[in-house]
């Protein structure tokens, strides 16, 4: 079994800052592709940025710029820093990993996991 427990969100002015951090827990083998996405009351959960297991990225035109992802591979940790908070960044914050665990058989798999979220509210 294996876990991602996010921390970091929480209430925040216009233009303020936070960074949330997602650690993986369990039978974790590797993990490769790890990324952060979000849902807004009323609208689909769309990505906001991703990070292979070598550190290439990607991002959401909306939040390029001010969003930065990184990880720590040792602490099977990805981190979302946010910077120039908007009103409408408020959202559930996901993070999501592709997993290398065992089976229940032995086997090496890969499974998608996500964790419970966390919710970053910009608000003055």
């Amino acid at each position: 079994q294996v876990q991602l427990v996010e921390s970091g969100g929480g209430l925040v002015q216009p233009g303020g800052s936070l960074r949330l951090s997602c650690t993986a827990s369990g039978r974790v083998f590797s993990i490769s592709d790890m990324g952060w996405y979000r849902q807004a009351p009323g609208k689909q959960r769309e990505l906001v940025g991703a990070i292979t297991r070598g550190g290439s990225t990607n991002y959401a035109d909306s939040v390029k710029g001010r969003f930065t992802i990184s990880r720590d591979n040792a602490k099977n940790t990805v981190y979302l820093q946010i910077n120039s908070l908007k009103p409408e960044d408020t959202a559930v914050y996901y993070c999501n990993a592709k997993v290398q665990t065992y089976s229940s058989g032995g086997y090496l798999v890969t499974v998608d996991y996500w964790g419970r979220g966390t919710q970053v509210t910009v608000s003055s």
